[in-house]
């Protein structure tokens, strides 16, 4: 990914710093009384030879605040000390939002979810060292899901660097190809410029770069405590608003009738928006769209759509001529093999610059207007449009026959409830939560929850701290779907400490005691085959005996344990107060059955409407 990478600024080189080695602790200073930097009268406006550290992190805060940073996480440490301190002025000033997470990674993540539901820059800050390596796996989803995450990483001044100092390692541009911009500020420097040009990278304001994380590395000196005499400003209460984060609906107006009739489909992948349902019900074509496309809704959208696309292949009565995609297409193969057909034409709209792949390297013609994709699509003849209805109509009846002959919960069934019963917010997370959604959600007229995904890299990694970021920063009830692997990999991110915000968010874990992905995939085919014992079980689907439940109690979450669909509906109906877990217990061992019932069900109830 395309990145600005910024020279450290001219400075005057101290002449009174000490230039030993620190072989001591974190907490040790860097040099001996009467060596370190000094703060002239004027350092807070920035002017005079050297800053100290206090002095040019409060600059760093104000324009950080400017620049419409409202929330920063913080992870406690000594380097970053100054940092820490200027932000406790800020937010007793109510100029800004601190939250604290002990876990870097955790921090991370939770940065994310903030900039996903606010729709502005989050910071985080960390101290020096393993302390900044443990961001990279939310940097990495930054990148790819263009989301403005302003990584502050404090860091040992230059003359440290390279002698083995504790906690002192090679931080400036650690992250490579993962940000947008990447600067080292070094101890002493006014860092305003350099923030700004962050600033502006994160929230995309430069051609052809869009949004995304920056890494903003700011060295300090010792000493790094405010002055003796110095306290925090008056407390003064932060007006708190709400970001309007409601799904939206959007209308388009209906297409020109000089448009030819063409067998297209409107295909809505994570992040398309409301467009991609404007568009579709405009132009009387289907919609096929992902749960986190925010665009599953409305009379032309399918629910089952990924079953439906080998009955519109090239032997069919009716193929598919054309597809025009909005958003990233992630979950099904299905869809991949559609997008792959050499026989269909298809157009991705781009109207600004995105982040998840290369120009070039992608096969849709990309349209940056309205007007040249209407004039792609063109217009549904009105067979086509209710063929697809009929037949996505036909497949929901015969899936949802299927999960209703059973009472015990399974990922389809929980999928479907959770969608339908969500209202305010609701990530999704990765593996199977979001495909069972996409499965078996059924599309509503209207939109009734703003839904989130970590589909940038589509890892499992940090989902309970990006739901509490997006539960804080959207300020409304939170749901978030999640398997009990990815539960497990973020349990860290129940810990919140005293005193900090709960938000209201009620974590649906579907528990199957492992990994039940796998089974749906070429592993499955393996593991019934046993031509390699219990490998692939072992290796795959990573079985454990852990209790939800007494990690709930650990935590201080509320808990409650359901195997039903009837106890689950029951559960999702209860008011949202507060973190409680829904613990939902399945047995996987029969998933790939079931998926396999569904599945010649539909073919069956499908077959059926297009032979008419």
């Amino acid at each position: 990914m395309t990145s600005l990478n910024e020279p450290s600024p001219d400075t005057t080189p101290d002449p009174a710093s000490n230039t030993a080695p620190d072989t001591s602790s974190e907490d040790a200073p860097d040099s001996t009384p009467g060596t370190s930097s000094v703060s002239t009268p004027d350092a807070e406006s920035g002017a005079g030879t050297q800053l100290s550290a206090l002095a040019a992190a409060r600059i760093a805060v104000g324009v950080l605040v400017d620049g419409g940073v409202q929330h920063v996480v913080v992870s406690p440490g000594s380097r970053s000390a100054p940092m820490a301190y200027a932000l406790a002025e800020a937010s007793a000033e109510g100029r800004v939002e601190l939250l604290v997470r002990i876990d870097e990674r955790s921090a991370g993540f939770t940065a994310l979810g903030l900039a996903l539901a606010t729709g502005s820059p989050a910071a985080v800050l960390t101290t020096s060292g393993t302390a900044v390596g443990n961001l990279m796996p939310a940097v990495m989803e930054a990148n790819h899901a263009a989301v403005p995450l302003v990584v502050l990483s404090a860091d040992r001044p230059d003359e440290l660097r390279g002698t083995g100092a504790n906690q002192t390692t090679v931080q400036p541009d650690l992250f490579g190809e993962q940000v947008r911009f990447a600067v080292d500020i070094p101890a002493g420097t006014d860092p305003r410029r350099a923030i700004q040009t962050g600033l502006s990278a994160a929230t995309g304001a430069f051609p052809d770069l869009p949004p995304g994380p920056v890494q903003l590395n700011l060295a300090f000196r010792d000493p790094l405590v405010p002055s003796p005499g110095e306290e925090l400003p008056p407390a003064t209460e932060r007006p708190r608003y709400r970001i309007g984060t409601e799904p939206l609906i959007m209308s388009l107006p209906p297409a020109s009738t000089e448009l030819p009739e063409r067998r297209t489909v409107i295909l809505a992948g994570h992040d398309a928006g409301p467009v991609a349902e404007a568009f579709a019900r405009a132009h009387g074509l289907p919609l096929l769209a992902e749960p986190s496309s925010n665009a599953r809704f409305g009379p032309n959208a399918v629910g089952p759509y990924r079953l439906l696309l080998e009955h519109f292949g090239p032997g069919a009565d009716m193929p598919i001529e054309r597809v025009v995609l909005f958003g990233r297409p992630t979950l099904s193969r299905p869809v991949a093999a559609l997008l792959a057909r050499a026989d269909v034409q298809a157009a991705l709209y781009q109207p600004v610059p995105v982040a998840w792949y290369e120009p070039g390297r992608r096969t849709e013609l990309p349209l940056e207007n309205l007007a040249d994709l209407a004039d792609f699509a063109g217009r549904g003849a009105a067979e086509w449009l209710d063929t697809w209805l009929l037949a996505g109509s036909a497949a929901q009846h015969a899936l949802d026959g299927i999960l209703s002959a059973e009472a015990l919960a399974s990922g389809p069934a929980v999928g479907s409830l959770v969608w339908k019963h969500t209202r305010g917010q609701l990530l999704l997370g990765s593996s199977n939560g979001i495909r069972d959604v996409d499965l078996a959600g059924l599309p509503a007229p209207e939109p009734a929850a703003a839904v989130y995904a970590n589909r940038g890299l589509a890892g499992i990694d940090g989902t309970l701290s990006t739901a509490t970021g997006i539960a804080i920063g959207g300020r409304q009830e939170t749901t978030v779907l999640l398997g009990d692997v990815t539960f497990l990999h973020d349990v860290g991110g129940l810990l919140l400490g005293s005193g900090e915000e709960q938000p209201q968010l009620r974590i649906v874990v579907l528990n199957d005691s492992g990994g039940a992905i796998f089974d749906l995939l070429e592993h499955g085919t393996v593991r019934e085959a046993g031509t390699y014992g219990d490998a692939v079980e072992r290796l795959f689907g990573t079985p454990h005996t852990v209790d939800i439940a007494a990690l709930a109690t650990a935590y201080g979450v509320g808990h409650c344990s359901v195997s039903t669909t009837a106890a689950l509906a029951e559960a999702l109906k209860q008011p949202i107060e507060g973190r409680s877990i829904v613990e939902v217990r399945t047995d996987r061992s029969s998933l790939r059955a079931l998926h396999t019932r569904i599945k010649e069900a539909v073919a069956a109830a499908v077959g059926g409407v297009l032979a008419r």
